[in-house]
């Protein structure tokens, strides 16, 4: 197979192996990316995946391997994003001509989502629990002791939605589909992460480091790629709550899940199993892992993990087909794939570019929200997923094509 890889290489700086052929970079992201290669910590390269574009501290859909030192801006405020899908036994003809009451049911499972308060242009969350059902409570079980742990010692973190958001989806691109493969097999998918909690831990470590380097008078490309020393207080402390926040992340995916299996229950009489080829995996977390020999610290931010045989799950827009895949291992990526299809623009551009007539256009034949709230989620603010799926042919094997008829949004 031929590379679809090509370096730049930065004066000063490590490597950048970009797997980006086909497909955009605008010049911020390519200039976010010179200023992580100069970090002097960055272990042979950098790894960037076809749906890179700009973010906090570094691009997203990049990873970033590092020896004694972890930036959490890298690892972002949404710590432990990532997908959940669930092949089910039904096809497309057990489910209902009119998907409307599905969506509907799953809108009721899950709390997600924000309103407008009444008389006033600000937002509150209505995607949190009132009163958490005994699964929630459960899954609250496994987590409470360790936060514990973490708020005594960080009380800042103590009053942040955890317990209610755990089980939540959220807003933005989180969502919540039902999908047919190409035998026309029903699918659930999700994507969410680890919502209020894993925010305000994002937030509250990402100022520590600033802090850090403001004390030790370390100057950098960029203030966002503040750093933890590996052996400092502040590093042990945020590889303890980023951890935690991994997990709550998988927990709440999980949880959501099962919520999301009865709603179709509720709709689909028809008996059903659905726990075939479940796949759960973060695409926004850091890791220890061993590379070239090396034990070493993988932040993937926007970035799956795709070891030999592993399975992992790339989501177009809400009117595009996702992917779920099986990686080939390749160690120049550190074993790694995209994340998704990756924004071309941004939402207040999207918001300003499109109208809600090319919303309902671009997702049509899919049963979802269509109005001016949901804009800056159009499939024409991403890239071609075809076209980032050809760019990481040596990454992942596609093993099943899926197309959304149902998406649920914040």
């Amino acid at each position: 197979m031929q590379p679809t890889t090509h370096n730049i290489i930065q004066d000063g700086g490590t490597p950048i192996r970009l797997w980006t052929k086909g497909v955009p970079v605008d010049t911020k992201a390519h200039d976010q990316l010179i200023k992580a290669s100069q970090m002097p910590f960055i272990y042979k390269w950098l790894a960037v995946m076809p749906d890179v574009h700009v973010g906090i501290g570094a691009t997203i859909g990049t990873v970033l391997p590092t020896k004694e030192a972890i930036i959490p801006a890298a690892v972002g405020v949404d710590i432990g994003c990532g997908m959940m899908a669930v092949q089910t036994t039904l096809t497309a003809d057990d489910l209902p001509d009119n998907l409307r009451g599905l969506r509907t049911e799953l809108e009721k499972a899950i709390p997600h989502g924000r309103s407008k308060t009444r008389g006033r242009g600000s937002r509150r969350d209505v995607g949190a629990w009132t009163n958490p059902d005994n699964t929630v409570k459960e899954g609250w079980g496994t987590l409470v002791d360790d936060f514990n742990y973490l708020t005594q010692k960080h009380p800042k973190l103590k009053n942040t939605n955890n317990l209610n958001h755990l089980g939540t989806l959220g807003t933005g691109n989180h969502f919540v589909e039902v999908c047919l493969d190409e035998t026309n097999q029903v699918w659930i998918m999700l994507h969410s992460g680890s919502r209020g909690v894993g925010n305000a831990i994002g937030r509250y470590f990402i100022e520590l480091a600033r802090e850090d380097m403001r004390k030790w008078f370390i100057n950098l490309p960029d203030k966002d790629l503040a750093y933890f020393a590996e052996g400092t207080e502040h590093f042990d402390d945020y590889w303890f709550a980023v951890g935690w926040a991994q997990r709550f992340a998988f927990k709440n995916r999980e949880i959501m899940m099962e919520k999301a299996i009865k709603a179709l229950r509720q709709i689909v009489p028809k008996p059903f199993d659905a726990t075939v080829k479940a796949v759960n995996c973060h695409h926004n977390y850091v890791a220890k892992e061993e590379h070239y020999g090396e034990e070493i610290f993988v932040t993937r931010k926007g970035a799956v993990r795709a070891r030999v045989g592993e399975y992992g799950i790339i989501p177009g827009s809400m009117g595009a087909k996702s992917f779920i895949v099986r990686g080939k291992g390749n160690e120049e990526s550190f074993c790694s794939c995209s994340h998704g299809a990756g924004r071309v623009m941004s939402r207040t551009q999207a918001k300003q570019e499109f109208t809600v007539a090319d919303q309902i256009a671009q997702t049509e034949g899919v049963e979802c929200r269509k109005d001016s709230d949901v804009i800056d989620e159009i499939p024409a603010a991403y890239k071609n997923i075809d076209d980032v799926m050809k760019a990481q042919s040596d990454l992942v094997e596609v093993v099943h094509t899926l197309r959304q008829v149902v998406c649920v949004k914040g």
